[in-house]
This record gives C-alpha cells, structure tokens and sequence, in this order.
C-alpha cells in the first residue's frame, strides 16, 4: 500500500519548479474597478450601487459596463 502513495518531496519539488502564472492583468483591472468606485462616490457624493451589464462581442472581447448610482 505505501508504493500507491506518492513520494512527497517529487511532489513539492514539481509544484515549486512549475510555472508561475501572470496575475498582474487581473491586478491592473481590481485597480481600475477600484478607482472608479471611488470616483463614483466623489461625483454622487456618497456610497454608491452598482449595476454590470455583460457582453460578449464578436472578435471574442468580453465588455463589461457599470453603472453607479447613489445608494440610498
């Protein structure tokens, strides 16, 4: 039964050689979602709520549109 387990350290050593994925997209965008809260909130003057309309276009593009209004 212990030739069924794997040898621990070949695991370890394959997830630490294995790549790294690129998140910084991902960063870039909560950055931008992030900064337009906060410039929906100085334009309206307070909290805000928020409403997302998606799309997928055509040439394989995925649009998301936000809408703020003020919360109440």
């Amino acid at each position: 039964m212990a030739e069924d387990k794997p040898d621990m350290s070949a695991v370890m050593k394959a997830v630490a050689e294995s790549p790294k994925r690129d998140n910084s997209a991902y960063h870039k965008a909560i950055a931008e979602a992030r900064q337009a809260f906060e410039e929906a909130e100085a334009a309206l003057g307070g909290p805000v709520s928020v409403r997302t309309k998606t799309k997928m276009k055509r040439n394989g593009d995925y649009v998301v549109k936000w809408t703020f209004r003020r919360s109440e």
